[in-house]
């Protein structure tokens, strides 16, 4: 059977993107010829890929084998031309990460230079999103989480520790009292994160913040999808909030946020580089992770 690797690669993005226009201006074709390219593919291979309607292409339970299938096969061809290039150790061609918002523009974003300058035969896409995407599906070849990893479907390389701190700035605490119990957090203006499926509660656990202490539902006066402009709202004195340490490390340095109740702790989270189990990782997905462990295994909000 002979295949059309450009068909392939069309049907990929078509799968990847959920449609056949969004497809056709990622690629720069016309929809005519993204939509002739998949009618190829599937008169080649003689079966039904995809679902088409007036909104939505979907593939069908074929099309998502052969998806699988043709992802890890174009991957294995990508690294073996990555091996025979002449960059250095062979790793160049498109590399596709999904980090989250703030730790992306704090901290990621001023260390792809670098990475950039060992690697020039790279091509970055970084694209920062703070909720839980379906990564593999969408394309991406990494995703940085900061949280707790129990998909097994996903193979996690820690890179670095991320204690989440419940602080005030000194102004409120002096307006309002800081809480002196768990209990006592339900007495006061909190800024809550709204970027969750579920009701959110704060879990908190001994000093390690190990131990579950309590379970408490703030009362949350203010909420947003977005760290940083959770901490502005603390640094204006607005309420208390749980933030994670690389995002409020300088602040707590510098005395403009002061941590609450030190004694009872959430459980920390962990800064994860996440790639899927069901494929090898390419040489490039390997690089960048060990580059990023270099820089970040030494964070200075890690730091006992």
């Amino acid at each position: 059977m002979n295949l059309d690797l450009a068909e392939i690669e069309t049907f990929l993005r078509v799968v990847e993107l959920g449609g056949v226009s969004r497809a056709a201006e990622d690629l720069g074709l016309s929809k005519s010829v993204v939509s002739k390219r998949l009618s190829d593919l599937e008169r080649r291979l003689g079966a039904q890929l995809l679902y088409r309607s007036t909104r939505k292409v979907a593939p069908t339970d074929n099309g998502q084998l052969f998806y699988q299938s043709a992802k890890q096969s174009l991957q294995e061809l990508e690294d073996a031309a990555a091996t025979a290039s002449a960059h250095e150790e062979g790793i160049c061609g498109r590399l596709q990460i999904l980090a989250p918002m703030s730790f992306g523009t704090q901290w990621l974003a001023p260390l792809m230079g670098g990475f950039m300058e060992r690697y020039p035969g790279l091509e970055i896409g970084l694209h920062l999103e703070d909720r839980l995407n379906d990564f593999e599906r969408e394309g991406y070849d990494l995703c940085l989480r900061i949280s707790h990893i129990g998909d097994s479907a996903l193979i996690a390389r820690k890179l670095a520790g991320c204690a989440r701190i419940l602080c005030a700035s000194p102004d409120y605490l002096q307006r309002h009292g800081a809480p002196q119990s768990l209990e006592a957090l339900q007495q006061h203006h909190c800024i809550g994160y709204s970027n969750v499926t579920w009701r959110q509660f704060w879990s908190f656990g001994d000093s390690n913040g190990e131990e579950l202490l309590s379970r408490i539902a703030p009362r949350s006066r203010f909420t947003s999808n977005n760290g940083e402009v959770m901490r502005e709202l603390v640094l204006a004195g607005q309420g208390l909030a749980l933030l994670p340490s690389f995002l409020i490390h300088q602040d707590l340095v510098s005395g403009a946020l002061r941590e609450i109740l030190p004694e009872a702790r959430p459980r920390p989270y962990s800064i994860y580089a996440l790639y899927p189990r069901s494929r090898r990782a390419s040489r490039k997905v390997l690089a960048l992770c060990d580059y990023l462990h270099q820089h970040l295994a030494k964070a200075p909000w890690d730091q006992a």
